[in-house]
């Protein structure tokens, strides 16, 4: 009788005494840690990326072509700006401020010499900052000049895929428009970095490889698997090794390697070194795969960075500023 009347008692007492042991009592949880700041809401980041300057790379360059080493020198400039999610554009006029989102723009420019005539691609990458709107690279194109001609291809990411348009000026792509799936970029890796390397995609990934290197070795776009790893040593030995006489702090790796899957996917490895401190710089980065039944490493080497407002320089006198660049 006294379990029947004192029963809802009793199970209140119960759920108590297992609260208390298992410590889910309002008194004995462990207080919840805040939400960790995204690196570009914080102070350093606004200051170094909204501060009215671009960061210009240059690198030295070893680039494989034609189953040869060829050098040649490298830039990368690393700018922010808004970009109109509409046309994918840069944004430019009063109308356009309501349609348009933050992004993290580079600029990648390969230069080198084949024999007698020389080569010069030109990639641009956009990437919104901080917009969990618009979480994915927007918008990639590629130039590429050499005395045969030239090429060009642009990737814009439309109903959750990414549209290709090519043209070029040889008979197997002359014109290509297609669709990849989504997956991360290869182009996008440069600006991820920046942002905030802590979400670098590691284990077995997708990615669509690099247009520069899909055009160079005359390869379609398509997303394909890797493994991607993060590793601390090898960024280190990377840089002493190879730019000794650089001031760079504390560098990670990061690698990917794409299987040869013994059909339209050859074996390539590319490895990204960069500052593991912000603002994360790009030290170098290197990308080797087979070149006229060679296994050949392209490199490129860092040499010089500056912060500059480049737009306002753009005189003649201001050329003497190249020197800085060791350009």
């Amino acid at each position: 009788m006294f379990i029947q009347r004192n029963f809802l008692f009793i199970i209140m007492v119960m759920a108590v005494l297992l609260a208390v042991a298992m410590k889910a009592t309002v008194y004995q949880r462990e207080p919840v840690a805040p939400p960790t700041p995204s690196p570009a809401t914080t102070e350093a980041f606004r200051a170094y990326w909204f501060g009215g300057k671009a960061e210009l790379n240059t690198y030295q360059l070893e680039q494989a072509q034609y189953g040869a080493m060829h050098t040649g020198e490298a830039v990368l400039v690393f700018v922010t700006e808004d970009f109109r999610v509409d046309k994918q554009v840069k944004a430019e006029s009063e109308a356009s401020r309501g349609v348009s989102v933050p992004v993290l723009k580079t600029n990648y420019i390969r230069r080198f010499v084949t024999g007698i005539y020389d080569y010069s691609l030109f990639t641009s990458v956009f990437t919104p900052i901080g917009s969990p709107k618009f979480p994915n690279t927007l918008k990639v194109s590629t130039s590429g000049q050499e005395w045969c001609g030239h090429s060009y291809v642009q990737v814009n990411y439309k109903d959750n895929a990414y549209q290709v348009s090519g043209r070029s000026y040889f008979e197997q792509e002359v014109t290509e428009d297609y669709t990849v799936e989504k997956a991360m970029l290869e182009d996008e890796l440069w600006n991820r970095i920046r942002l905030d390397p802590g979400k670098l995609p590691t284990g077995d990934v997708h990615l669509i490889p690099g247009t520069q290197s899909a055009r160079l070795r005359h390869k379609k776009l398509e997303s394909i698997p890797a493994t991607a790893t993060l590793d601390s040593a090898q960024g280190v030995a990377w840089t002493n090794t190879h730019i000794p006489g650089v001031s760079v702090g504390p560098c990670k790796a990061y690698i990917l390697d794409y299987k040869d899957d013994g059909k339209s996917t050859p074996g390539r490895k590319l490895t990204l070194i960069f500052e593991t401190a912000f603002p994360h710089k790009i030290v170098g980065w290197e990308e080797t795969y087979t070149s006229k039944e060679k296994v050949l490493t392209s490199r490129a080497m860092l040499r010089k960075t500056i912060q500059s407002d480049y737009w306002n320089h753009n005189t003649p006198a201001d050329s003497t500023l190249r020197q800085a660049l060791s350009l």
